[in-house]
């Protein structure tokens, strides 16, 4: 049987951080490794345990998170790191990933494709979840945001993360032809015509 996927959550917002670990405590192959409400203790647990996740939340009372990232790099040059944002558009984003987190997600983010997210990005994986594979097809075909939202039965603000997600996974920066031209060129996608 294959070692849990032990998981550190630093999250200032304790229905957040509480509500995450019960998640992953009832996902099978997932362990909580740790938890911390500041960036102090955090920053000492992941030091301490060298989880293979951390969901690190952005903003705290004390500072932004994303100004200790170099620390946790200088650390472990291996480490995997995801931030916890309240919404898609939060500017910090661009830095954190700038500075080479593997992803984002938002607080809003659906159970599973949180499960999902995490067991990806422990396996070192940079393929579509079938989630992002649906939503790419649907942007291919012309949808928007709010639409595929709406089709899929979770928010705009979900969908913008996966976007950004799957962006990243094809290396392209916005969900215009750049997109749907990588997609269908990798063969991610079939467009019959």
């Amino acid at each position: 049987m294959p070692s849990p996927i032990r998981i550190l959550v630093v999250e200032h917002e304790s229905l957040t951080r509480l509500g995450m670990q019960a998640l992953i405590e009832a996902a099978e192959g997932l362990e909580l490794a740790g938890e911390a409400d500041n960036l102090t203790d955090g920053f000492s647990l992941f030091s301490q345990l060298a989880p293979d996740v951390t969901i690190l939340g952005l903003r705290f009372p004390e500072s932004c998170s994303i100004d200790d990232l170099d620390r946790y790099f200088a650390e472990s040059h291996s480490a995997r790191i995801v931030v916890l944002a309240g919404h898609a558009g939060d500017a910090e984003i661009s830095r954190a990933l700038g500075k080479g987190v593997a992803g984002y997600i938002c607080k809003d983010i659906e159970p599973t494709d949180l499960i999902d997210a995490i067991r990806t990005l422990a396996a070192g994986k940079e393929t579509l979840t079938p989630m992002e594979a649906q939503i790419l097809r649907m942007i291919v075909g012309g949808m928007a945001n709010k639409e595929i939202g709406f089709a899929l039965g979770i928010t705009e603000n979900t969908v913008k993360t996966h976007n950004q997600n799957l962006f990243g996974k094809v290396g392209v920066s916005d969900r215009t032809s750049a997109a749907a031209a990588t997609a269908i060129r990798r063969g991610l996608v079939r467009i019959d015509l």
